[in-house]
């Protein structure tokens, strides 16, 4: 078992539940931790150089992109429609990004 691998998608799904965590509860906190996993995600996609890593690198930073600004309007104006709207959007990424990692996955055990 590839133990780094385990880890990367890990936070790649925790990224994405934490989210979804969010929309449940629209509170602070819930969405700060979304936005901090995914980041630790997106840390540990530099790097990695696999077949799609391009790919679901610019995924996790287009879910950053939503969730910090996300962070950031919740904080300074309380506008519960933009936040959700963004994080929707965080979401969208991570579906995505999982979509790539799957598809990755199936390519990389095609070539044994």
């Amino acid at each position: 078992m590839d133990w780094g691998k385990v880890v990367y998608v890990f936070f790649a799904l925790m990224s994405l539940t934490t989210t979804a965590g969010f929309l449940y509860e629209h509170n602070e906190i819930a969405l700060f931790i979304a936005a901090s996993v995914n980041l630790i995600s997106t840390f540990l996609k530099i790097g990695v150089r696999n077949i799609l890593s391009a790919e679901i690198f610019a995924c996790s930073l287009v879910a950053d992109l939503h969730l910090i600004p996300a962070f950031i309007v919740m904080q300074l104006s309380s506008n519960l429609t933009m936040v959700i709207a963004l994080a929707i959007g965080g979401i969208i990424a991570n579906i995505f990004s999982l979509f790539l990692v799957v598809v990755e996955s199936f390519k990389a055990r095609d070539e044994f």
